[in-house]
């Protein structure tokens, strides 16, 4: 989860995550490089009171400032594509799960488990414990998944737009009502993630917060044979 002056991503809990941060971290590269070069040339002109004649008029110069913006966007492209496909790609999945927005709450359904799943409200500030502790963030149904599975997420929503959003994990789907948005889901590391609405959504937008609690597949297969 974030803390209190983080600048960067939370640490990442997913497959995803983990992609999309090496794509900040490979673009943010090719974006300092090019301010770096551009506001040397740019500081050169200003204090250069001198002019070279063989720049103004330069066939090999143009073609190099033509192929080279070219390559940099090939190369910011090609990985931009390939993890949107992967966002969008939902492997075999062991389990699926039904996310729905609520005007101001989140419900679940297991598709393969009947007994699970239920309504998650925000947990009151005077209802938080040594266990719960983080304010506007805590619920008291969390979201229990298995960790190293693969997991489909469906969301949607009954009454306005919402949207699930898990940053830790990478994961950002819009709840609509009379719609069903899919998302695949991969978990890494047993832990407890936390999200929020991502839509304005009325009132109590801001106190509709998502709580998902990974375990791994044992534990998960006995607290549903339990």
């Amino acid at each position: 989860m974030p803390f209190w002056g983080q600048l960067g991503f939370q640490d990442a809990a997913s497959p995803i995550m983990v992609q999309l941060i090496q794509f900040h971290d490979h673009a943010m590269t090719i974006l300092v490089m090019i301010m770096t070069f551009v506001a040397f040339t740019l500081a050169s002109l200003m204090m250069n009171s001198f002019t070279v004649k063989t720049i103004s008029e330069n066939h090999q110069v143009e073609t190099i400032w033509t192929i080279v913006p070219g390559i940099i966007l090939l190369s910011l492209a090609l990985p931009s594509l390939r993890l949107l496909y992967l966002m969008d790609e939902v492997m075999t999945p062991a389990l699926t799960v039904k996310a729905i927005g609520n005007q101001w709450y989140w419900s679940y359904e297991y598709t393969d488990f009947t007994d699970l799943g239920g309504d998650s409200y925000m947990l009151p500030t005077e209802d938080l414990t040594e266990q719960t502790p983080f304010r506007l963030l805590e619920v008291d149904n969390r979201l229990v998944l298995p960790c190293n599975t693969n997991i489909r997420m469906l969301v949607t929503a009954s009454d306005v737009m919402h949207s699930w959003t898990v940053p830790s994990l990478g994961v950002k789907a819009d709840a609509v009502p009379g719609r069903l948005n899919q998302l695949g889901l991969m978990i890494n590391t047993p832990g407890i993630f936390y999200g929020q609405c991502s839509e304005i959504c009325g009132a109590n937008h801001s106190f509709m917060p998502i709580a998902l609690e990974a375990r791994s597949p044992e534990d998960f297969m006995q607290m549903v044979t339990s």
